[in-house]
């Protein structure tokens, strides 16, 4: 049994961004002639919302369907509650860019469709991450979390609610969506998250030289 609320932190973080990002997306009022063009907060909410799930479907499903002890359960339960958010942002995506099929709704419902869905979602991830905090030792929480974060940088950027999430299918088509959505997201021009840039490794005494631009320690500065 795991002591660490790390995987259980990371999941409400991610959950609050979430929020944070729909509440900017909310504030948008498009004009007719704006439809088919995208509008960066409410592509940012999307894609950040949909790389998260891609993430959890890959890293946590399979772990808590192994490790849980009722994890067969849990997983069911939580692909279902999954798949209604994944339509609920299909659905706010095709209205963001006018299709055809959304003439008949309004802005207001439709977030009000995708609020409901996060709100049920996240009860239901959250409960993976206390049974998995409750099944596994620290060390493998820490690497669930940290597998969590860095799956989700690459994951595909559109929700699919009508493709495998798990097994091999799953994994096969999350492969295969993260080329394509890339693909449309580049001749859509959409906005997507950026990962943060990894930081510069220090030069050492020879690219410090080449480059005449000497690193003193803070310990040598001050003498």
């Amino acid at each position: 049994m795991g002591t660490s609320m790390c995987l259980e932190n990371a999941i409400a973080h991610a959950h609050d961004g979430l929020v944070e990002r729909l509440a900017t997306a909310r504030t948008v009022h498009l004009r007719p002639e704006q439809s088919r063009r995208g509008c960066p907060p409410i592509d940012l909410f999307l894609s950040a919302a949909s790389r998260h799930l891609h993430a959890v479907d890959e890293v946590l499903v399979p772990a808590a369907r192994n490790r849980c002890p009722d994890g067969r359960h849990l997983v069911h339960d939580y692909v279902a509650s999954l798949k209604g958010l994944e339509v609920a942002l299909a659905h706010a995506k095709a209205h963001e860019y006018g299709s055809a099929w959304e003439t008949g709704y309004e802005w207001d419902g439709v977030w009000d469709e995708v609020d409901a869905g996060m709100a049920d979602h996240r009860r239901h991830e959250e409960l993976l991450g206390l049974d998995l905090t409750d099944a596994l030792p620290d060390p493998e929480l820490e690497r669930l979390t940290g597998r969590l974060e860095a799956v989700e940088e690459h994951a595909p950027s559109r929700p699919h609610p009508y493709l495998p999430h798990t097994g091999a299918g799953g994994w096969a088509s999350r492969r295969l969506m993260r080329v394509v959505d890339g693909f449309w997201d580049a001749v859509e021009g959409r906005y997507t998250p950026e990962a943060p840039p990894p930081p510069h490794k220090r030069p050492g005494l020879i690219g410090q030289y080449l480059m005449a631009d000497p690193r003193f320690d803070e310990e040598e500065s001050a003498e």
